[in-house]
């Protein structure tokens, strides 16, 4: 939000944990006074099949494989992803991870994943290859007058800046360059975002973007896989306007990455899911050590999260024990929307939260309940049929029948 006053800012030194805690004992007093939740909202109708097809390499790993084992699936896994042919010698290219708390792995990007996938771009002839990410504001907060917080560190306490820097990368912290270094960014197609969407210059610097997320459970988004790993780009107006403006958050979401400049530079992206985070999110929660744990990748964005999320509700199913299913260890399904309303306040000041909008819960059972997945098919002309390349041939029929659910 464009005229959203930045004086009114209210910091606070807590945990996503700490705040849900916050936000349950206080939900149901809220809840009464009013969430502003806008009813004109529009739900799109569900968006059919495109009729193309696109492929997502799947590497098995079994569990307790060593680094060098996932260093070599993550290097097979986009080999057979993508042929690079995009990529020409002295390329720069830009690893976009998802480094949003100073938690480990799989709470954040997998540091063997950066480490692999920058030896394989600078082996295949690229020039440069640089690191980045932004922090979740209640790590790292910017304004025009304030910078709380820093990337830089975020970045030394979960794993990510070693990796990048002993591989050959540089590093981009995107608020050090300042809060003007930025620029205003378009959707491709018509959207919900009305301040608009500022990413970091950074990106009109680079050739490609390759994007590596993770795989987790996200207390309000419902999950966090590829492309909830774009809020990361994003300076910290275009934030307060997707978490204040929230009738329309999951649309949201999904509309970043509609953006001209990565719909333009995006070339690959590729999960490393040996560890996944099945509840809560996105900093912390259960995690889930599946046997075997799987690295895939695609060209294509929603065909990535198509598989991410089966391999999620595996995970869920197989993977995570009852208790850890509860609602207060996993809040999404409670009320994300009145949580995100009383995360406005938290970050933005009491002044946001009374004027906050808030939305449902919607319950996240395949890709067609996936509100961000769905608005990104209805985006790009629906929803593409999967072609699995099971890379060992090892992937067990559960694991297959819930990555290509569809339904």
């Amino acid at each position: 939000m464009e005229n959203q006053s930045n004086a009114n800012a209210v910091h606070f030194q807590t945990s996503r944990r700490d705040f849900l805690k916050m936000a349950g004992l206080a939900y149901m007093g809220l809840f009464a006074s009013g969430c502003h939740q806008r009813k004109d909202a529009m739900t799109p109708s569900l968006p059919g099949f495109s009729g193309s097809c696109e492929q997502v390499a799947v590497a098995a790993l079994p569990r307790g494989s060593n680094p060098e084992a996932v260093l070599m699936a993550v290097k097979r896994t986009a080999e057979a992803a993508s042929c690079f042919s995009w990529l020409s010698r002295g390329d720069t290219v830009f690893i976009k991870v998802a480094s949003n708390s100073a938690n480990p792995y799989p709470a954040t990007t997998s540091p063997l994943s950066v480490r692999a996938m920058v030896r394989l771009l600078l082996e295949k002839g690229a020039g440069q290859v640089i690191v980045g990410d932004k922090p979740g504001v209640e790590a790292v907060y910017q304004d025009p007058d304030r910078r709380k917080g820093s990337s830089r560190e975020v970045f030394l306490q979960n794993g990510l800046q070693e990796a990048a820097l002993e591989s050959g990368a540089q590093v981009h912290y995107f608020e050090e360059p300042g809060y003007d270094a930025f620029f205003a960014d378009r959707t491709v197609h018509a959207g919900h975002w009305t301040g608009g969407l500022r990413f970091p210059n950074i990106l009109n610097q680079v050739d490609h973007i390759v994007l590596l997320p993770r795989v987790s459970r996200h207390a309000l988004a419902g999950t966090t896989l590829g492309a909830k790993a774009a809020v990361g780009w994003l300076r910290d107006d275009s934030r307060l306007e997707l978490h204040h403006d929230a009738a329309t958050f999951y649309e949201k979401i999904a509309e970043i990455n509609d953006a001209a400049v990565l719909r333009d530079k995006q070339r690959l992206v590729l999960s490393v899911a040996t560890e996944v985070q099945t509840t809560f999110g996105p900093d912390q929660g259960f995690s889930a050590r599946p046997d075997p744990g799987l690295v895939f990748a695609s060209e294509s964005l929603l065909a990535h999260d198509m598989v991410s999320l089966g391999w999620l509700l595996w995970n869920r199913e197989h993977g995570t024990p009852s208790a850890q299913l509860r609602w207060f260890r996993d809040p999404y399904v409670t009320y994300p929307g009145m949580m995100n309303r009383i995360f406005v306040g938290m970050i933005w000041g009491i002044r946001s939260f009374f004027t906050a909008q808030t939305y449902a819960q919607v319950p996240i059972q395949s890709i067609r309940t996936d509100p961000v997945m769905v608005r990104a098919a209805a985006l790009w002309g629906g929803f593409p049929q999967l072609e699995l390349v099971d890379l060992n041939g090892t992937l067990p029929e559960s694991v297959v029948h819930y990555l290509n659910e569809q339904e």
